[in-house]
C-alpha cells in the first residue's frame, strides 16, 4: 500500500463526514498525506441529539457544524460536496454523482447507516425515520401540525391525530418517547383550547423490556420511568403493518395514529449494497461490508471500511456494535495505519475496541448508565453524566455553549425553544440513478438511500 515514487504525497479519500470519517481526517493532520473528505451534505451532525431537534429541545444549528469550518485549519485537508455512486478499484478512484472522479492511494469508506424497516409493510411509506437532519425537522413539523389541526377540528383526536407511536425500544426509541411526553406538557400551554391530556405517546417493541444489552435492572427501571412519564408501553409484540391511519400489531391490535416514528433498526448505508454488488464484496449483519482485523476489504490493501458500514468483529467473532465510539476508534486506527504505511513504520496490529460503556436518557432527571465492568447508575446522577458526555462530544465551542444554554433554559423554565414548523412533508425520495437498481433489488426492508444521506455512525444515546 502507498508504494509511490519519492517525493509524491499519497492522497487519502474519506467518504462520509460522520464521527468515524472526521476522526480519521483529524488524526491524519500531521501525516505526510493529502486528505479529501467527501460528503453529500456540507455539514456534520451530532446524531445522538437528533431526537432533541425532533422534539423541539434543540435547534438544527445546535447539533451541526459546516464541514469546511471544521477542516479549515487543517492544511492537508480538502472537502468535496457530492454523493459517491461508485468506486473504480482498477483505476483507484471514487465516482461522484456529477461524474467527477477522485483518485486515491488509500480509500476510507465511512458512509454510516440508514433506517432498517425489516420488511414491515408500510414502514417505509408512512413511518418517520430519525437518522438525519431533514428527518428530525420533518418529525417536529409533523407533531406541531397535528396540534394545529386539532385546534381547528377537535374531532380529529378520535382518528389518532394526537397519538404518536414510536416503534423500537432501543436508545433512540426510548429517548424519543420520553422527550415527546415532556413536549406534550409544553404544548398544553401553547394550545389552551386543545385537550392535550388526550394526546398519547405509545412505545412498541417486540422485546419484553426496552434497551436490549443493558442489565435487567436498568431495563426494568427504563420501562417504569417511561410509564411514569406517561408513555403507553406495548412490549412483547411486533408491528406487522404501518398505514397512514396507524399501526397494526402482530397480536391483532390496531393503534389509530397519524404519526409513527420508526426507530426500530439500523442498516448500513445502501452505498454498501451498491459496492458489494459491483465488486462481489461479502456483506454481514445489517448489510455491513465484511472486513479483516485491520478493517480492510478482503483482498484490498488500500480500501478500508469503518463505523456502521464495517462488518468488523472482536476476538470472539462478534460484530462490533453500531455506535459512535466504535466509529471514532476505528477512524483513529485506520489513520494511524495509513500514517505508518507512509513512513514505512512497523505494522500496528489489528484493531481493538475499548468499550467505554453505554448510556441512554429517558428524560428530565432520568437516565441509565452501564460500564463494561458492571457498574450501573440510574436517575439524576446518570442523567447529569449523560448531559456531560454529550456536551463535551459536540464539535465546536459555539455548539457546546448553545446546547448548554438551551438545556439550562429548558430545565429552569420547563419550556422548549424552537417549536417551529419548517416543512409540511417528509423528505422527498431522491435516489441517485446509479444506486437505484441496488436499492430496489433488496427491497424496501433495508431502508432507503434518501433516508441515509451521508449516514452517521452510532445510534442516539449510546457512547
Amino acid at each position: 500500500m502507498l508504494d509511490l515514487p519519492p517525493g509524491t504525497r499519497p492522497r487519502v479519500v474519506i467518504v462520509g463526514a460522520g464521527h468515524g470519517g472526521l476522526e480519521c481526517l483529524d488524526t491524519l493532520e500531521d501525516a505526510a498525506v493529502d486528505v479529501v473528505l467527501v460528503d453529500r451534505n456540507n455539514y456534520h451532525k451530532f446524531q445522538p441529539l437528533l431526537y432533541q431537534v425532533a422534539t423541539a429541545g434543540l435547534d438544527v444549528d445546535d447539533i451541526t457544524q459546516p464541514i469546511r469550518h471544521i477542516t479549515r485549519s487543517q492544511a492537508n485537508a480538502d472537502v468535496r460536496l457530492g454523493l459517491v455512486t461508485a468506486v473504480d478499484l482498477e483505476g483507484r478512484a471514487v465516482v461522484l454523482d456529477g461524474g467527477e472522479r477522485l483518485g486515491y492511494d488509500a480509500l476510507v469508506l465511512a458512509p454510516g447507516a440508514s433506517t432498517a424497516t425489516y420488511g414491515v409493510e408500510g414502514a417505509f411509506e408512512h413511518g418517520f425515520p430519525l437518522k438525519n437532519v431533514p428527518d428530525a425537522v420533518a418529525l417536529r413539523s409533523r407533531v406541531l401540525r397535528q396540534f394545529e389541526a386539532v385546534a381547528l377540528e377537535d374531532g380529529l383526536v378520535e382518528g389518532g391525530a394526537l397519538t404518536f407511536v414510536v416503534v423500537g425500544g432501543g436508545p433512540t426509541g426510548v429517548e424519543t418517547a420520553g422527550a415527546l411526553c415532556e413536549l406534550l406538557a409544553v404544548l398544553e400551554r401553547d394550545f389552551p383550547r386543545v385537550a392535550v391530556d388526550r394526546a398519547r405517546v405509545v412505545l412498541v417493541d417486540g422485546d419484553q423490556l426496552p434497551l436490549t444489552g443493558y442489565t435487567p435492572e436498568l431495563r426494568a427501571y427504563t420501562k417504569n420511568t417511561l410509564v411514569h412519564k406517561g408513555t403507553d408501553v406495548r412490549f412483547g409484540v411486533n408491528v406487522s403493518r404501518v398505514t397512514d391511519a396507524g399501526v397494526d400489531l402482530e397480536d391483532g391490535t390496531h393503534i389509530e395514529a397519524r404519526t409513527v416514528v420508526w426507530a426500530a433498526g439500523v442498516r448500513a448505508n445502501p452505498l454498501c449494497d451498491a459496492l458489494s454488488q459491483a465488486h462481489g464484496w461479502e456483506q454481514v449483519g445489517g448489510g455491513r461490508i465484511e472486513v479483516d482485523a485491520a478493517l480492510r476489504v478482503s483482498g484490498l490493501e488500500d480500501v478500508f471500511v469503518i463505523g456502521d458500514a464495517a462488518g468488523a468483529r472482536d476476538a470472539e467473532g462478534n460484530l462490533f456494535p453500531q455506535v459512535a465510539q466504535v466509529a471514532i476508534q476505528q477512524g483513529r486506527y485506520v489513520a494511524r495505519r495509513i500514517e505508518a504505511a507512509t513512513s514505512r513504520a512497523p505494522d500496528i496490529g489489528p484493531f481493538e475496541y475499548d468499550d467505554l460503556g453505554q448510556m441512554a436518557t429517558i428524560g428530565r432527571n432520568a437516565a441509565v448508565l452501564q460500564t463494561p465492568g458492571g457498574f450501573t447508575l440510574t436517575g439524576r446522577l446518570a442523567w447529569l453524566g449523560w448531559l456531560a458526555v454529550h456536551l463535551v462530544s459536540l464539535i465546536g465551542f459555539r455548539n457546546r455553549v448553545s446546547v448548554l444554554l438551551s438545556w439550562l433554559y429548558n430545565y429552569v423554565t420547563y419550556d422548549r425553544g424552537p417549536r417551529l414548523i419548517l416543512t409540511s412533508e417528509r423528505p422527498a425520495p431522491d435516489r441517485p440513478p446509479a444506486l437505484e437498481a441496488a436499492t430496489e433489488s433488496r427491497g424496501r426492508a433495508g431502508g432507503s438511500y434518501d433516508r441515509a444521506l451521508e449516514g452517521e455512525e452510532g445510534k442516539g444515546g449510546e457512547v
